[in-house]
């Protein structure tokens, strides 16, 4: 048996852990630079706001509304996870952290009342970190998400859903349209319409041999785990990632070359943190540059930079990209966004080294692991390559933003009793 818990609205749930005033009312919170909404909690949704909406075209509805609106808290949001994750470890010894608000629990072999634990894990939550949540559980990893789909729809469940018998499982799989099946996207979901499967019974009852000549492999494990065989384990490591990005538009636009290479730099940085974290390497890389797509004179270039050698160190990647944004700008531009992608990683163990090459030294990999031994101590960006800058006009604009209420000391909740 798995279960999947899933955070209600989780960036608009962290925003109310330290303001319960909030709770109730209607919250949204925007994307980089403030752009458009993102998520929203319940009291937002039956307001009838979308995803995606710009925020300037509703802002006087928001208003009118009383609508609390807040700028994108990521240090909130990771800490926050990571505090959910942390209490849910505690109900299983084999668990995947399937996103930021969301983690897998193997459950196999426990002799409890399963209804019951899910509550338990529900309120514990809720009690230590104050993040609502929902929980399904059933016998493989597809039927626990649409248990957990039921668990936030159906209100008697009362948050938690368990599917064990298949005439449970059945009765949803009955009600739900195709396109809530994990993994069926648009595309598929259009492909499956016209072929007469709508609901996700039809495909659950579908020849499997035949939709696998259509698609893949992949639509025959679905179909095995909606009829109850598990196909999916649980990843307790997630597989490294085979291309790291990190893209922003800027708070302001930019017109100098040196404010253009200091914002490649900082997200090149980031990029190589990942990367380190991972334990892979960097082989080649992909930089672009771009103004507004609503301006009259639009502008787009990219450029792949292959490195000396396979390389985690941040001040190697950044001069790289630094070369690379001197050869993509083109004076007279207002630029709105930047971007660098790792685009071929290799592993260290199967690394092939060069003759005339030594490749990374160990005194590089000391001084790295040191900056991030320092940044995850202090906070990302305590310590950073120079070419970074300090604090550019392009950084992010946060107009709205909350505290980093527990990543911060300076920002800690204050309590008068």
């Amino acid at each position: 048996m798995f279960a999947l818990v899933d955070c209600n609205s989780c960036y608009a749930s962290c925003e109310q852990i330290f303001r319960p005033d909030l709770r109730g009312k209607p919250i949204v919170v925007l994307s980089n630079n403030d752009g458009c909404i993102v998520a929203k909690n319940k009291e937002a949704k039956a307001l009838g706001i979308g995803g995606f909406d710009p925020y300037f075209t509703l802002k006087p509805f928001l208003e009118q509304n009383n609508v609390h609106v807040f700028s994108s808290n990521y240090p909130l949001y990771g800490d926050t996870s990571n505090r959910v994750m942390q209490t849910l470890r505690a109900f299983s010894p084999k668990v995947e952290v399937y996103s930021i608000d969301e983690m897998f629990l193997e459950l196999e072999g426990m002799q409890v009342d399963l209804k019951k634990y899910g509550m338990a894990m529900k309120d514990k939550l809720w009690k230590e970190v104050r993040m609502p949540v929902g929980v399904g559980i059933a016998p493989t990893k597809t039927l626990a998400k649409l248990a957990n789909h039921a668990a936030k729809k159906i209100t008697r469940t009362n948050g938690v859903c368990v599917l064990d018998e298949p005439q449970k499982w059945r009765w949803l799989l009955e009600r739900l349209p195709v396109a809530e099946v994990w993994g069926i996207g648009s595309r598929m979901n259009k492909r499956l319409i016209e072929l007469g499967i709508t609901t996700i019974a039809e495909l659950a009852d579908a020849d499997t041999k035949q939709l696998r000549k259509q698609f893949s492999v992949g639509i025959e494990k679905t179909i095995a785990e909606l009829n109850g065989e598990s196909c999916l384990p649980i990843e307790e490591v997630p597989p490294p990632k085979k291309q790291i990005y990190s893209t922003r538009s800027f708070g302001q636009k930019v017109y100098a070359l040196v404010e253009l290479q200091q914002a490649a730099c900082l997200y090149a940085g980031r990029a190589a943190e990942k990367l380190r974290a991972q334990n892979s390497l960097a082989k080649t890389l992909q930089v672009f540059v771009q103004t507004s797509r609503h301006g009259d004179d639009y502008y787009y270039n990219a450029l792949t930079v292959q490195m000396p050698y396979p390389s985690s160190d941040s001040r190697m990647i950044e001069s790289s990209v630094m070369s690379a944004i001197e050869k993509l700008y083109r004076p007279g531009y207002a630029y709105a966004k930047a971007g660098v992608g790792i685009v071929e990683l290799c592993s260290p163990e199967n690394l092939q080294v060069d003759l005339f090459c030594k490749g990374q030294t160990d005194e590089s990999q000391a001084l790295m692991k040191c900056l991030d031994g320092i940044n995850q101590k202090f906070g990302r960006h305590t310590a950073h390559v120079a070419a970074e800058g300090i604090q550019g006009r392009w950084s992010m604009r946060q107009e709205l933003l909350s505290p980093a209420y527990t990543t911060r000391w300076k920002e800690i909740p204050k309590v008068r009793c």
